[in-house]
């Protein structure tokens, strides 16, 4: 069994996934913790085949009549990578001016993957728990019990 997470009052809980962010702040103490929501971000980001603009491009191979084809960006990951890389920023930044002593990281496993690339060691310094999981679509109670393991 793992340990159960104990958060100080006062420290964050960062839920994630690619487009949107929830930023919670424990209210209650470490025995009791009570997450508040105090901020929201969301990015727009469609599905990558409503983002393609049309057909992959082609290109001559040379002398030959043979021409092939360019895999089309991923715009719908790109745009989750740059995701990651600005919350990781947003917490550098938010960690420098003292605002957090710990913090919980809760994403999908391939975000929470590009976020913690991306963490300064100022922020990485201050994480006490990461829970591969998405939760952002879950009430805060819900993130609660799944987060610090509360009946």
């Amino acid at each position: 069994m793992k340990e159960a997470i104990r958060l100080k009052q006062g420290g964050w809980v960062v839920v994630a996934d690619g487009s949107k962010a929830l930023f919670l702040k424990n209210e209650g103490d470490e025995k009791f913790p009570n997450l508040e929501v105090f901020r929201k971000d969301t990015q727009d980001n469609p599905l990558n085949k409503d983002q393609m603009s049309d057909r992959p491009g082609r290109f001559n191979d040379g002398p030959q009549v043979h021409r092939s084809a360019v895999a089309e960006a991923d715009w719908h990951a790109l745009a989750e990578s740059d995701f990651a890389a600005d919350l990781a920023d947003k917490l550098y930044k938010r960690a420098h001016k003292g605002k957090f002593d710990e913090i919980v990281l809760v994403a999908a496993p391939s975000i929470l993957g590009q976020v913690r690339k991306h963490l300064h060691k100022e922020v990485s310094d201050r994480v006490i728990a990461e829970i591969d999981k998405d939760l952002t679509n879950h009430p805060v109670d819900q993130i609660e019990k799944l987060v610090f393991g509360k009946n």
